[in-house]
């Protein structure tokens, strides 16, 4: 476990850039609701596909430092398939995207709270990212039950979990990094 908490102090900064990516995605949501469904689609799978990159080449790179490498890597990976989904077929309904995008919050919601509960000895504010966790979950949730809303309703409803799930990684970023430091 020390090895997870001394991996995250030094690599703080991929949280950071995550968590701006987040938000930077959050804002565009509710600057141009009315964006077409393919844009939105593309767009988010931009997104979902940087992260899952991100997320596969640290736990790759890192495994002899991580516990639970294969968790990160699972989470990474689900983020480059539904990724690349979104921007090679934007045709796909609207009820195919949502399904897409609550499958992926809800699993990565679920690793997040598993990586907290393991780190919860390790460090102070694992809550922040229990927290990421359980509105990845809500948010999954919600995408489900309201299938058919509007694409300006969910459009503001990824905005609003992007920016929240955004400015939470910023947090634990900067968390980590002062936690690293001698």
């Amino acid at each position: 476990m020390k090895e997870a908490l001394e991996f995250l102090q030094r690599n703080w900064w991929l949280l950071l850039l995550r968590g701006l990516a987040a938000i930077a995605f959050g804002v565009a949501a509710f600057v141009w609701p009315g964006l077409t469904l393919s844009l939105l689609v593309m767009l988010f799978g931009a997104y979902i596909l940087f992260d899952g990159i991100v997320g596969t080449v640290d736990a790759i790179r890192y495994r002899d430092q991580m516990d639970n490498w294969l968790f990160w890597l699972f989470e990474g990976v689900l983020g480059i398939v539904v990724g690349l989904l979104m921007l090679f077929m934007p045709a796909v309904t609207a009820f195919f995207l949502v399904i897409l995008i609550a499958v992926w919050s809800i699993l990565g919601g679920v690793l997040r709270i598993v990586a907290a509960v393991q780190l919860r000895k390790k460090i102070e504010g694992e809550w922040l990212l229990i927290l990421s966790g359980v509105l990845s979950i809500l948010f999954g949730i919600a995408v489900i039950a309201l299938p058919y809303a509007g694409l300006v309703s969910i459009a503001w409803l990824i905005g609003f979990w992007a920016v929240v799930f955004g400015i939470l990684f910023v947090v634990l970023a900067f968390r980590l990094r002062k936690a690293g430091q001698p």
